[in-house]
C-alpha cells in the first residue's frame, strides 16, 4: 500500500475511534478540533445548507468553507450565500469556480448541460473542487441518508477519493432539520418558498421534491442523481476518452 494511502487509513481509523457515537455538531466539533488546519467544509448554500453552516460558525467561524460557483447558479443562491456568510459571521468562505480556459475550450456557448450533463458537471464542479481540496485531508459535507439513492447508506465517517469524508448530518431526518432551523431561527433559501426542495444549477434544477425524495427536482427526467463532487460521476467514472477529448 502506498504511503499516502496508508496515512489516510491511519487517520481514518483514528477519527472513527475518537468520534465513536458522535453526530451532528458534536461530531463536527471533534473532527475540527483534532485535525487543525486540515479540515474544509463543503457547502452549496442550497435549500438545507443553513444547518451545517450554522453549526460550523459556532465551532469555528474561520473554518474554510468551499462554495462551488459553477457560473450556472440561481441568483437567489448567490444572494443566500452572501446573507448566510454575513449573518453567521463566517470569515473564510472561498468561491471555487471552473477555469475560464476550460469554459472556452469545453463549453464556449454555455450549452453543454443540454447534451452531456456528466461532462458539464465534471469540468464545472469536480475538476475545480479537486484542485481546491489539495490542501485538505478531511472534508465535511451536509449529505443525509433520507435523500435516498446513493446517499441512503451514508456513513458518518468514510474514505472516498483519497479524502476522509465526514457527514455530521447523515442521520438527520427532514423533521430534525426543521426543528433545528426553527430553534435557531435560520433564514431559508429564497427558492424554498417557490417549491424547490433541492437547489443546484439553473439549467438542471426544477421545483419539486418531498420529505421522502427532496432531490426529485435535480436532473429531472434523467437517471442522474449525483454531480460527481462526492462520488465518481453518478456512481461511475466518465469515460477516459470523453475527458481527454474535452481536455479536462
Amino acid at each position: 500500500m502506498p504511503d499516502d494511502q496508508r496515512g489516510n487509513h491511519t487517520q481514518l481509523n483514528a477519527i472513527i475511534e475518537d468520534s465513536a457515537g458522535l453526530e451532528g455538531r458534536d461530531l463536527m466539533a471533534n473532527v475540527i478540533r483534532n485535525n487543525p488546519g486540515r479540515v474544509a467544509v463543503l457547502s452549496s448554500f442550497g435549500a438545507e445548507s443553513a444547518v451545517l453552516l450554522h453549526m460550523a460558525s459556532e465551532i469555528d467561524p474561520n473554518i474554510p468553507v468551499l462554495f462551488l460557483d459553477t457560473e450556472k447558479l440561481f441568483p437567489e443562491t448567490l444572494a443566500y450565500r452572501a446573507r448566510l456568510t454575513r449573518e453567521f459571521g463566517l470569515t473564510n468562505v472561498r468561491d471555487i469556480r471552473p477555469d475560464p480556459e476550460d469554459i472556452q475550450r469545453v463549453d464556449p456557448e454555455g450549452k453543454l448541460n443540454s447534451f452531456d450533463k456528466d461532462l458539464c458537471c465534471h469540468f464545472r464542479k469536480t475538476v475545480p473542487m479537486n484542485k481546491a481540496l489539495k490542501d485538505f485531508d478531511v472534508v465535511i459535507s451536509g449529505r443525509k441518508r433520507f435523500h435516498g439513492a446513493t446517499r441512503s447508506q451514508l456513513q458518518f465517517i468514510s474514505e472516498q477519493d483519497g479524502k476522509i469524508k465526514v457527514e455530521p448530518l447523515a442521520g438527520f431526518s427532514a423533521l430534525d432539520l426543521q426543528h433545528y432551523v426553527q430553534q435557531h431561527a435560520l433564514p431559508s433559501h429564497p427558492l424554498r418558498l417557490q417549491g424547490y426542495r433541492s437547489i443546484g444549477c439553473m439549467p438542471c434544477t426544477v421545483a419539486g421534491g418531498s420529505d421522502d425524495d427532496p432531490r426529485a427536482g435535480r436532473w429531472a427526467g434523467t437517471d442522474k442523481t449525483e454531480c460527481g463532487i462526492h462520488f465518481a460521476v453518478n456512481g461511475k467514472v466518465i469515460r477516459t476518452e470523453t475527458r481527454q477529448a474535452a481536455g479536462v
